[in-house]
């Protein structure tokens, strides 16, 4: 039986998302991805307001049983960089409540290992399993959308695997 997982790797910039259709006899096979931007240099509030609606409009259109988040890491050199993110991904989260869709959150470090193997694999090798799984032409770009396709895979391969994240 069919059904839709959305990754969505969250930024305030450019926030990536995929929505993967899983559970067809092909395996997993990208319905929609692509870039949510907010205009730099506009105020904080309007930047989330223009997120938000992009996200509400994303899930009205593909209602999916799970949505496939980037967990915030600590080691971020730059620490406004997290805070931005944060804010990016709360969005996220309330986007995602309102339409009562269940919310996984996973760790980059996790989403490398389940697609390559390795916790530490680079942004280039994650890109051609990512495209390997799915059959793409070519590799998944920009980075923000190869790593929705990436976080969409991982939930759907650690539900096959019964490990899913809460």
């Amino acid at each position: 039986m069919a059904s839709m997982v959305v990754g969505i790797d969250p930024g305030l910039a450019d926030t990536g998302y995929a929505v993967l259709e899983t559970g067809g006899p092909s395996g997993p096979r990208v319905v929609e991805a692509g870039l949510l931007k907010t205009e730099p240099g506009r105020p904080l509030a309007q930047r989330l307001a223009v997120l938000h609606r992009g996200l509400a409009g994303l899930f009205q259109a593909y209602p999916a049983e799970a949505v496939a988040v980037e967990e915030l890491y600590t080691a971020y050199r730059h620490p406004r960089t997290a805070l931005l993110m944060a804010h990016a991904r709360g969005v996220v989260l309330l986007a995602a409540a309102q339409q009562g869709m269940p919310v996984y959150h996973y760790p980059p470090a996790r989403v490398k290992r389940a697609l390559t193997g390795n916790g530490r694999a680079g942004k280039r090798q994650v890109q051609r399993m990512v495209q390997q799984l799915l059959v793409l032409r070519s590799l998944p770009e920009p980075d923000h959308v190869a790593d929705a396709l990436a976080l969409a895979l991982c939930h759907h391969l650690a539900s096959e695997a019964g490990e899913v994240a809460g």
